[in-house]
């Protein structure tokens, strides 16, 4: 079983939960509900320049007394203008994701900044550790958006992870709810980073057209694709059949390359395009069925694991 306060400690928050980082749904608004509810908020910066990342800091700051993190994908183009506005705005904690997180951890820890890396296998969650990092999201190909190669799936992700690494374990992938909340603490996790769920929340910066369309999603509307690029979970519209067709047509690297276009993600999540816009979302959304005000998707996840805890403290009792 994981210990919860490994998380809450090393981030001073109230709740072993995390929002998750996502490129177009996680600005200020979201980051500092979610932190206001009692979870860590993260504002997302791989969809950002790095002036409105400064902006979206300065934002949060005001929104919000409480710890929040920001999200940097280490193959961003801009990467030493984050991270130069991330040391000088004195943001406390950062995730880090896509990249080797080699290159900046140390850097990070030098001012005081508590680091986590975001991984999709055992492979990379030492890798992390031996980087040095406070802890590590181990995140299963459930998840929305750009994904391992590795496509394991998180239960089973979690506990090879656990065995693997002794620092603060952060579940990701499929995570929606106090019951899956609680299956991935009994595996081993000490907390847990919510995405897809968050993108159907009030305060999340996704268009309303696809804030529906995730709650209107079913099992096995959304597809892990693109992995000849760079693997992407999405929700099947329009787009996703030009690339079928492309496919079919034994397209090429760069004859993917044209289908994808530039912008795709933001025309398509921020813009509300959701027929020729990239739906980045998890399979979890087939569970989401409402938008809901963020501190009340924090609350109904510790209400169910509490009772679920709860439960299963009974059944024991009840089996002797």
């Amino acid at each position: 079983m994981g210990e919860p306060r490994r998380v809450t400690e090393l981030f001073d928050i109230q709740y072993p939960i995390i929002q998750a980082g996502m490129i177009w749904c996680s600005g200020w608004e979201l980051a500092s509900a979610a932190s206001n509810a009692g979870a860590l908020g993260i504002i997302g910066s791989g969809s950002m320049y790095p002036n409105i990342l400064r902006e979206h800091i300065h934002k949060c700051k005001k929104a919000t007394d409480m710890p929040f993190a920001v999200n940097v994908p280490l193959l961003y183009p801009n990467i030493e203008e984050l991270m130069d506005i991330i040391i000088k705005e004195g943001v406390k904690i950062v995730f880090s994701s896509a990249g080797d997180p080699r290159k900046w951890t140390g850097h990070l820890k030098q001012h005081g900044i508590k680091v986590v890396h975001v991984v999709p296998s055992v492979k990379f969650a030492k890798k992390a550790v031996e980087a040095g990092v406070d802890a590590v999201v181990a995140e299963g190909f459930e998840a929305g958006g750009h994904n391992g190669r590795e496509e394991t799936t998180t239960l089973c992700l979690i506990s090879m992870v656990r065995e693997a690494i002794n620092i603060p374990l952060i579940a990701a992938g499929g995570i929606n709810s106090g019951k899956s909340m609680l299956a991935v603490m009994v595996l081993g996790a000490d907390g847990v980073q919510v995405g897809s769920r968050f993108v159907a929340s009030q305060e999340s910066s996704a268009h309303l057209a696809f804030k529906e369309k995730v709650i209107e999603a079913n099992d096995g509307d959304t597809i892990l694709t693109l992995k000849e690029l760079a693997p992407v979970r999405l929700l099947k519209n329009k787009f996703y059949q030009d690339l079928q067709m492309a496919y079919a047509n034994g397209a090429t690297k760069d004859e993917l390359k044209d289908v994808l276009g530039r912008a795709r993600a933001k025309r398509g999540m921020f813009e509300g395009d959701i027929e020729e816009g990239e739906l980045e979302i998890g399979q979890i959304s087939g569970a989401i069925n409402e938008i809901k005000p963020a501190e009340e998707i924090v609350q109904d996840i510790m209400r169910e694991y509490r009772s679920s805890i709860v439960d299963a403290q009974m059944l024991n009792t009840f089996e002797g």
